[in-house]
């Protein structure tokens, strides 16, 4: 027989499993694969925040309570993002991928784990700049429902545009951001004719599958939150996802490398992870 488990840690991971399977069983929202150091971090931020004696306390609510849920996804998942994070990326797509998109008569860009948005209109931002956004379908998913409203609301705190605006030149830009953005009591409401092309929608990287034939995925410091057997089925999904020679774009600690689908793409712009599927 195994000894008793002691320790107020060893403890908190056993809970911690618990609390996991079931918001899954409970709501199908799946986080057992996500990196447990992170998880963790996050869940032991939400019981204080929120006023619970214990992980196990948690988990008693939000199996009772489906108004928790959404409070509990709003520490699980992570949103926090900026428009045209890591400028270099956008320049890149401008220069030198968009030209072979350019080449199709018709394309689908999915923006996976869109968080609130702003990955999304710095996207539909970038293709109207280059003539594109006639012809392209945008898909931004995520799991967090909120997180899905924010984005579809396209309302920003005023004060963060001035970052953005400085990412955006950066970019490349053709434009002034201003120009797609109206400001009004601290807040930015980002023009509507941005999301007219765009589906907005939840799935999951977790659970779900391949639901259209994409040109370019962009998925962006998601992959660092799950393990390594997720990160693969992600990838899986992308592949699988991706037109042949379509384009993955993934965060700057993020990569291919160690994954079983990586003899599947070509490093396009290596320092912006950047890839292209291969044809065959």
């Amino acid at each position: 027989m195994d000894a008793p488990v002691t320790g107020r840690d060893a403890i908190e991971d056993i809970e911690i499993q618990l609390l996991l399977e079931a918001v899954y069983k409970r709501y199908h929202y799946d986080f057992r694969y996500y990196a447990r150091a992170s998880v963790k971090r996050r869940l032991l931020q939400a019981r204080q925040q929120l006023g619970f004696a214990s992980i196990s306390g948690m988990q008693e609510s939000i199996l009772h309570d489906p108004a928790m849920l959404p409070r509990l996804l709003n520490y699980l998942t992570v949103q926090v993002s900026e428009m045209f994070r890591d400028p270099s990326y956008f320049r890149a797509l401008r220069e030198q991928v968009l030209p072979h998109l350019r080449t199709y008569p018709s394309l689908k860009v999915w923006v996976a784990g869109c968080s609130n948005g702003e990955e999304l209109y710095s996207l539909a931002i970038l293709f109207r700049e280059e003539g594109l956004d006639q012809r392209t379908i945008f898909y931004a998913t995520d799991i967090n429902p909120e997180a899905l409203k924010v984005a579809q609301a396209g309302v920003y705190p005023l004060d963060q545009i001035r970052n953005f605006t400085q990412n955006h030149q950066k970019s490349g830009a053709r434009s002034s951001l201003s120009d797609y953005y109206r400001a009004d009591y601290g807040r930015a409401a980002f023009d509507a004719g941005l999301r007219e092309r765009v589906v907005f929608s939840d799935h999951s990287l977790v659970t779900d599958a391949v639901f259209a034939e994409m040109h370019l995925i962009s998925c962006r410091n998601v992959l660092i939150y799950f393990d390594r057997d997720l990160q693969d089925r992600a990838i899986g999904l992308f592949r699988e996802s991706l037109a042949r020679k379509g384009f993955l774009g993934l965060g700057s600690k993020e990569s291919l490398r160690f994954s079983r689908h990586a003899d599947a793409f070509t490093d396009f712009i290596r320092e912006e992870k950047i890839y292209r599927r291969n044809e065959t």
